[in-house]
C-alpha cells in the first residue's frame, strides 16, 4: 500500500488505567455530578441528585457507583440516605490521565 507520508510513531504507552478513569467521567450526567461535588461546600445527599437530574433513582445510583468504583467520589450512609463528596485527589487523577494522553513525545 502506498503511503501519503512517512509513518507516524504510535504512542508506546498502555493507557488502560487512564482509559478506565476517563470512561467513568465520559458521561454528561456523571460530569454534572462531579462538577456539583467539586463546588459543594459540604457533602451532597443522593436525594439532591435524584431531584436535579432527569434520571430515575436507580440510574442516579448507578452513575454514583461508577464514580465511586473509579475512586472519584466517596460516600457515607446515614440512615436511609447516602451522602457524597469528591474523593481526595480526584481532580489530580483526572488531570494526570488527560495529561498523560496528550503529553508530547520525548525524543529517545
Amino acid at each position: 500500500m502506498q503511503r501519503c507520508c512517512p509513518p507516524a510513531e504510535i504512542a508506546p504507552h498502555a493507557f488502560g488505567g487512564a482509559a478506565e478513569l476517563l470512561k467513568a467521567v465520559a458521561d454528561p450526567h456523571r460530569l454534572r455530578i462531579l462538577a456539583t461535588l467539586a463546588s459543594a461546600r459540604d457533602e451532597v445527599c443522593v436525594c439532591d441528585f435524584t431531584a436535579a437530574l432527569p434520571l430515575n433513582q436507580p440510574t442516579v445510583s448507578h452513575h454514583l457507583k461508577l464514580l465511586r468504583d473509579a475512586g472519584l467520589v466517596a460516600s457515607e450512609r446515614r440512615g436511609t440516605w447516602v451522602y457524597y463528596r469528591l474523593a481526595p485527589g480526584a481532580h489530580e487523577r483526572v488531570s494526570a490521565a488527560v495529561a498523560a494522553a496528550l503529553a508530547p513525545a520525548v525524543p529517545a
